[in-house]
């Protein structure tokens, strides 16, 4: 593993010294790759563009999270500047593999070009999957192995979602809201439950590595990202399964009232992400982490549920009628 390592710091020495002006360039592509990036543009697909393409991409997004954080923290696998701090050119602060930028880039992007079906969103989607790994090698963020890592996990996801959708989706949509949400609250408890036997058998980080002095900070950006990736998955769940059943909204409308929708949602959604994390300390863990889950969860029960809701109260948004149940005995 230690030749695997050297090669990738030359190879990333190598970018760097003979194209040091895509840097700047690289950086940018980096940037599309934040989860705050995606956690913007998922909501505008949900709010304002199409409903069960963005429910559909959100919830696939935020599982791969899971995973992500997860595997991360199993192989507590180094960065490249933290083996060679002359390569830094980006902040980073958790473990390395599996790469999320390429991770994300792989499901967004092919799930957008899928879903739309023309030529350039191809174009499109292929240039980024192919430009973010490049970057995060660039920029001394991630080695080689990384970023295959999570461009394997990332199609691995995406796979895993149409395999779902055509066979058990269906079936799925039809039952009750109780088992609906049931499943809603399974599935983030289910993964946790696999993370902690996880933390069980990996036990403490080696500290005799030269690394060394980075593992305290991702140590506790693992922890944290795990937990804010589980809250999450759980109020995107709960809050998608109560708007099919109770709100029902529907993304039609003029421009204008659709840029509404957004700028009202995402208002809302920074004030909740950015007030509590003011109101809720970082410290003790004990404490910090629970109020961590809250707020996420609370986070996204708004923007999947209580925003579309709110669109339908103030007239932003119009909803389909309750279909009602009809029972029969004859």
């Amino acid at each position: 593993m230690d030749a695997l390592f050297q090669f990738g710091l030359d190879a990333i020495h190598w970018l760097q010294t003979t194209l040091p002006q895509l840097e700047s360039f690289f950086q940018f592509i980096s940037t599309l790759g934040l989860e705050e990036f995606y956690l913007a543009m998922l909501p505008l697909i949900y709010w304002s563009v199409h409903k069960e393409a963005g429910r559909a991409l959100a919830y696939v997004f935020l599982l791969g999270n899971v995973l992500n954080n997860m595997l991360k923290h199993a192989f507590r696998e180094p960065r490249p500047f933290w083996l060679d701090p002359t390569l830094e050119r980006f902040t980073d602060y958790g473990y390395g593999i599996p790469s999320g930028h390429s991770q994300f880039t792989v499901t967004i992007y092919l799930f957008i070009a899928i879903w739309v079906r023309r030529r350039w969103v191809w174009l499109l989607a292929l240039t980024l999957i192919i430009l973010m790994p490049i970057s995060r090698i660039y920029l001394g963020s991630h080695f080689i192995q990384d970023v295959v890592a999570g461009l394997l996990l990332g199609l691995l996801v995406l796979g895993g979602y149409y395999l779902w959708e055509r066979r058990y989706g269906p079936g799925f949509s039809k039952r009750i809201m109780g088992q609906r949400l049931l499943a809603a609250v399974l599935v983030p408890l289910g993964l946790t439950a696999v993370y902690l036997i996880i933390r069980l058998i990996i036990g403490e980080p080696d500290t005799s590595v030269a690394w060394a002095s980075h593992i305290p900070v991702a140590e506790l950006d693992s922890v944290e990202g795990m937990v804010t990736a589980v809250a999450s998955l759980l109020g995107t769940g709960i809050g998608l399964v109560l708007e099919r059943s109770r709100v029902r909204f529907l993304v039609d409308g003029p421009i204008w009232q659709r840029a509404v929708r957004y700028l009202l949602g995402i208002a809302v959604a920074g004030a909740i992400w950015a007030g509590l994390g003011q109101l809720f300390p970082d410290e003790p863990l004990w404490l910090a982490l629970p109020l961590r889950l809250l707020r996420y969860t609370l986070l996204t029960l708004w923007v999947t549920y209580y925003a579309p809701w709110t669109f339908v109260k103030l007239k932003l948004a119009q909803a389909k009628p309750d279909p009602g149940i009809n029972l029969s005995l004859s």
